[in-house]
């Protein structure tokens, strides 16, 4: 299997008193679906972000596609980004604008800067826009504004427009936290069905626990910063999601029924 991420010492401090992470260190395969999970504050957002280039790492190395990224320029951070689409939490749609034109600005980093000004799209990358919509049961939302979509809507339109980057690595911030626990599946099943139809690497935050042990082939926890648990979500135990989640752990185990606390 192809490694396609590799984290290695991986530090984000923000202040003198402010270490948002520590000593991070993971690999993520090609094709692979990672659930991070881990109370708020915990420090995956950051991670995700530092990833991406949102936000620059402090120290260590994250090695995508085989190259150090932590490296990258201005004008490879462009190309970099052309190969990782993000979903959030709150959508970042332009909510004037139809579906399909939200979809297409996924193309942009692929324009020159006037061409993505004027909105000069190709048919080629009309028709992909279309085809990812339809896939993701918004057919008939097309050429609707997207002030008009439901949240699971809205973020489906998401989907399809970091898809329409042809992103090796989807990384999703907290994709469902704002929608009911129906919208939330639907999301979940696309995120599966397009990691394993697709093949591409799928890497989510997520807040729930019991959604995270159904659909994840792995699971990494994350608590104040540092990475405490990295493995099965067959495997995992009841103690290591105290471990992980602290003081909110009582609530969650609820949720989880019967899990062994080996």
């Amino acid at each position: 299997m192809h490694t396609l991420l590799d984290l290695k010492n991986v530090s984000k401090r923000y202040s003198q008193d402010t270490l948002a992470l520590s000593n991070v260190n993971f690999s993520v395969n090609e094709g692979e679906f990672v659930s991070i999970i881990g109370p708020s504050g915990a420090g995956k957002s950051t991670l995700l972000r530092c990833i991406n280039r949102m936000i620059d790492a402090t120290g260590g190395e994250i090695i995508f596609d085989n190259e150090d990224i932590l490296n990258y320029k201005k004008r490879n951070l462009r190309q970099l980004r052309t190969k990782i689409g993000m979903i959030f939490q709150h959508y970042n749609l332009v909510n004037r604008l139809s579906v399909i034109e939200n979809v297409l600005h996924g193309r942009l980093g692929h324009k020159s800067t006037l061409a993505g000004v004027l909105g000069l799209y190709n048919e080629a990358e009309k028709r992909q826009a279309i085809q990812l919509l339809g896939m993701l049961g918004l057919e008939e939302q097309v050429y609707k504004r997207c002030d008009q979509l439901s949240g699971g809507q809205k973020q489906r339109v998401g989907i399809a427009r970091a898809l329409i980057q042809n992103p090796k690595l989807l990384l999703c911030d907290e994709p469902i936290a704002s929608l009911d626990p129906n919208a939330s599946k639907i999301i979940m099943d696309y995120l599966q069905s397009v990691s394993k139809t697709m093949g591409i690497t799928v890497i989510v935050n997520l807040h729930q626990v019991d959604v995270a042990l159904s659909y994840s082939d792995r699971i990494i926890g994350v608590s104040k910063g540092e990475i405490v648990y990295n493995g099965s979500p067959k495997e995992i135990t009841t103690t290591q999601i105290n471990n992980i989640y602290g003081s909110e752990a009582g609530d969650l185990m609820l949720d989880l029924g019967g899990r062994n606390a080996g």
